[in-house]
């Protein structure tokens, strides 16, 4: 079954880009790849907390995360080569355009004095990226259970070579730009 966002942006979306953009064929329209949510948990010497965030994040997901370690020794942190420090999953086709549906019609509005998320947050390559503070705001979590707050990275990559095509398709996906 597909996903209704898909669904929109080849109905409606997808003909409003190439109709503004001037695109000719409608592969060259811009359009979400991946949505990558990562959470940096900090050392692995709290078990808990780790196992809290994996087992948080699979439940805003729907999907398993994967447990990232250190690549190499930094003192300063007293991290070593090998340890636990965050998680991170990777959403793909009907999962991603789930989640971000999810995201952007029920997540979002429910963030405390939320007035849009921020427009300059693109890295020049088409791709956003901005944080959630407390997982509280996910319909999934149970406010019960929370004993730490998670805050997390969420990564949307697109296939548009600017910030500007990359802005536009998310805003007619229906991302709350703040102006």
């Amino acid at each position: 079954m597909k996903s209704t966002l898909y669904e929109q942006y080849k109905d409606v979306v997808l003909p409003q880009l190439m109709s503004k953009r001037g695109y000719k064929n409608s592969l060259q329209a811009p359009k979400l790849e991946k949505i990558v949510i990562n959470s940096g948990v900090g050392t692995d010497k709290d078990r808990e907390v780790m196992q809290q965030t994996v087992e948080t994040i699979a439940a805003i997901c729907g999907q398993k995360p994967v447990i990232t370690k250190t690549r190499k020794n930094i003192s300063n942190f007293k991290l070593r080569a090998g340890m636990a420090v965050g998680v991170s999953v990777t959403l793909r086709r009907q999962v991603m355009y789930n989640f971000f549906s999810r995201l952007v019609n029920v997540v979002l509005p429910r963030v405390r004095d939320f007035r849009g998320v921020p427009a300059k947050s693109f890295d020049g390559a088409g791709n956003y990226t901005f944080g959630i503070n407390d997982q509280s705001v996910f319909t999934e979590i149970e406010l019960d259970k929370i004993k730490h707050t998670i805050g997390m990275n969420v990564t949307i990559v697109t296939s548009a070579r600017t910030d500007e095509e990359a802005r536009e398709l998310l805003a007619l996906l229906g991302m709350p730009f703040s102006s």
